[in-house]
């Protein structure tokens, strides 16, 4: 059952303002008046149903020909290798079925014996194979892109993040290494990691 939260004002304030909150309380969370974040989840879908949709979606549309050109690379070996493939396992066929009078005229098995023929079938298979396998990688890495980007895009790169490593005396004994991290710039004090015996 949904429940409607009242916002209770602070003693002394003026109901009348209180009551003219614009903002929307329904079940028990607040929501803003504002637009809807950025949302990882819908990058990754975006890839998985077409590839670079994702980065469109975190406008980064520069990355969308280097997806197309993985994705269409993979999958232009993979149609040469397989038609590469079956001229090979076609003619390894021939020389197998034992009838003089079948002759392959493909050029690229006219002179070759069947052992040879059986080699190259076998590696354009492996090729195909391989072909298959970076196409998976290409498609996966274009998902994990759009995901990791998105999730990245509400990250704050101000000047106020810093990290400084330098040796250190602990205990004025010890040789270590500080980590110091400041949040804030100048005015705000940084935690201090130290590592050592």
């Amino acid at each position: 059952m949904d429940t409607l939260i009242r916002p209770i004002p602070a003693p002394g304030t003026d109901t009348a303002k209180a009551s003219a909150n614009k903002a929307i309380f329904t079940d028990s969370a607040y929501i803003p008046n504002s637009k809807l974040p950025h949302s990882p989840r819908k990058a990754a879908l975006y890839s998985a149903v077409f590839p670079g949709l994702g980065q469109a979606y975190n406008k980064e549309y520069w990355k969308m020909p280097l997806v197309y050109a993985a994705i269409g690379t993979c999958t232009y070996f993979f149609i040469d290798n397989m038609n590469t493939y079956k001229i090979f396992r076609d003619a390894y066929r021939l020389r197998q079925d034992g009838n003089p009078d079948t002759n392959d005229t493909n050029k690229l098995t006219v002179g070759l014996d069947a052992e040879s023929i059986k080699i190259y079938r076998d590696q354009f298979r492996q090729y195909v194979d391989y072909s298959v396998l970076f196409f998976i990688l290409a498609y996966g890495l274009n998902i994990v892109d759009a995901t990791v980007f998105a999730h990245l895009r509400n990250f704050d790169m101000s000047d106020d993040l810093s990290m400084r490593i330098s040796p250190t005396l602990i205990n004025n004994r010890t040789l270590g290494i500080g980590v110091n991290i400041s949040i804030g710039g100048k005015k705000a004090r940084g935690s201090r990691y130290f590592a050592g015996r």
